[in-house]
């Protein structure tokens, strides 16, 4: 990442009229918060915190809240911190959220303030790393807060700001966690909103480059546990037993045919990726189970039912046949992002008065998943894409999102900041929702 200063990198991205339509007020905001933002999203980078246990973090959040002048309550969905803002005129109401988790990753980016954090994950020793951008997005809804505050008289209706935990998923497998633990809690029971907004920092795109897409956007993801079982014996007498290693490996290989050769993956993308394969102990036993654990990605509903339903016949087939058994469980961890087509159209020219026309363009579907998709069951959704690589860089080059070595360029805060803003301000000033509910 280049460590420059952000006007002297934003300058460089994008031409003189890229912002000939933006409010004022976002341009100034965008000077003034320029060195606070770079300071948070530094300070909580080098303290990296894994999915409800981002303590220091929310704590970090609700003091700058206070700061602002805003009332933060804490302790949602274990971690999370919301605060309202009453503008000092009647309009709607819109809420902007960001995600507070680092990943089980050890850095490997060499920054002066790398993350040295090391704790556990799922009984496993782990380094933590915000490897997803994460910090970025704190930072820049905390800036966000800021300037909106600072125009609380002016402005018009109200602005939820939600800071959410977890959203790499539950700790434990099989448990509730992040948006669906908030909406479960009743995040939106006293504060209806119009619309949801969130971004996310993106590796695919430059900086200055923000990506969107009416509809479909991102996969609905589910985890998977296979659990097969065999009958242990010694390695030199495998008839004596059942190898569930054996087994587990031809139903691997068998899962990949599904999608292959019996899903239409051309009218409905899907993804089936086993992540991790576990058994024995020892090189001359046959032991008496293996453990295999993935992901499967959809965007339709009907087609992720199909997929699993064949999953399961094809595990339970090929374990019958060597007289072994397999059981399947598949937890939904989030749905498909969909983008509400009216809210986009509505809010695409406000990304465009950020960034410029030329820079907003058409975000093609992503297999990977965020749980943002909550949201879409309380109020129209968008949820857009903000480039971190570096001009000049060839982004299929650089580290992506989850690597050890993404290194987003602090430019996307400046960008992500101003679009946050230009949005939320012009559809406050709009007055209504733009979809009947």
């Amino acid at each position: 990442m280049r460590l420059l200063p952000l006007s002297l990198a934003l300058a460089a991205l994008l031409p003189a009229s890229a912002f000939a339509d933006q409010r004022p007020e976002v341009a100034a905001a965008a000077q003034g918060e320029r060195a606070d933002i770079v300071a948070w999203r530094r300070d909580i980078h080098q303290h990296p915190e894994l999915g409800n246990h981002e303590t220091r973090t929310a704590q970090f959040i609700a003091d700058k809240l206070r700061s602002f002048g805003l009332e933060p309550k804490t302790g949602i969905a274990h971690t999370g911190v919301v605060a309202i803002l009453k503008g000092g005129k009647p309009g709607p109401r819109i809420a902007l959220r960001a995600d507070m988790d680092a990943l089980p990753v050890t850095e490997q980016t060499g920054l002066p303030f790398a993350s040295t954090v090391k704790s556990e994950y799922r009984g496993q020793p782990v380094g933590v790393m915000h490897a997803c951008g994460h910090d970025m997005h704190v930072a820049i809804l905390l800036g966000v807060a800021e300037a909106l505050s600072k125009m609380k008289s002016e402005l018009p209706g109200e602005v939820m700001f939600v800071f959410q935990p977890a959203e790499e998923g539950p700790p434990t497998p099989g448990e509730i966690a992040g948006a669906k633990l908030m909406m479960d809690e009743g995040l939106f029971r006293d504060f209806k909103p119009d619309a949801v907004l969130g971004l996310h920092v993106w590796a695919s795109l430059h900086v200055g480059d923000i990506g969107v897409r009416a509809g479909p956007t991102m996969a609905a993801v589910d985890e998977w546990t296979l659990k097969v079982t065999g009958k242990q014996t010694h390695g030199a007498r495998p008839w004596d037993g059942v190898d569930p290693i054996t087994v587990g490996a031809q139903i691997l290989l068998g899962t990949q045919s599904i999608v292959a050769r019996q899903v239409n993956i051309a009218n409905s993308p899907v993804v089936l990726t086993t992540g991790l394969f576990q058994s024995g102990v020892r090189f001359n036993i046959i032991p008496d189970d293996a453990l295999l654990v993935g992901t499967l990605r959809t965007f339709d509903p009907k087609v992720r039912a199909d997929v699993v339903d064949r999953f399961r016949r094809t595990a339970t087939d090929f374990a019958e046949a060597s007289g072994a058994k397999a059981e399947l469980e598949v937890d939904s961890n989030a749905p498909a992002l969909v983008n509400d087509p009216a809210l986009v159209a509505k809010l695409r020219p406000s990304l465009e008065a950020a960034v410029g026309k030329d820079h907003v363009i058409d975000q093609p579907p992503l297999t990977v998943s965020e749980d943002f998709a909550y949201y879409a069951g309380a109020a129209p959704v968008m949820f857009f894409f903000v480039g971190s690589t570096p001009a000049g860089k060839d982004p299929a080059t650089m580290p992506m999102n989850h690597s050890p070595l993404y290194s987003p360029d602090e430019g996307a805060l400046d960008v992500g900041l101003r679009a946050m803003l230009q949005t939320t301000l012009d559809f406050l000033a709009d007055g209504e929702s733009p979809v009947s509910r």
